[in-house]
């Protein structure tokens, strides 16, 4: 299985926090929101998971090294956060 890199990773999860905390001081400024959703959908992309806020919590397991693979789709379960419109 291909993986992705780490230090690739660390960058794609160090862009969404920071616009995840542009968002929380800015919640109603729609181009952070886009960014936001943008920088989501990459993370989800790169970690194999269907919304941000597992693929955040992913990369953070495969970066601490606890994974040998970040890329597990998980049937069921629900995630609130819908990225990049489409959900």
């Amino acid at each position: 299985m291909l993986l992705p890199a780490k230090p690739e990773v660390a960058r794609h999860l160090e862009r969404y926090r920071a616009w995840e905390r542009l968002l929380l001081a800015a919640p109603t400024d729609h181009t952070v929101r886009g960014y936001f959703e943008n920088t989501g959908y990459t993370l989800c992309v790169l970690m194999g998971k269907r919304c941000a806020r597992e693929a955040a919590d992913a990369a953070e397991h495969y970066l601490r090294g606890n994974s040998a693979s970040p890329v597990r789709m998980q049937g069921g379960g629900a995630c609130g956060t819908v990225v990049g419109g489409h959900g």
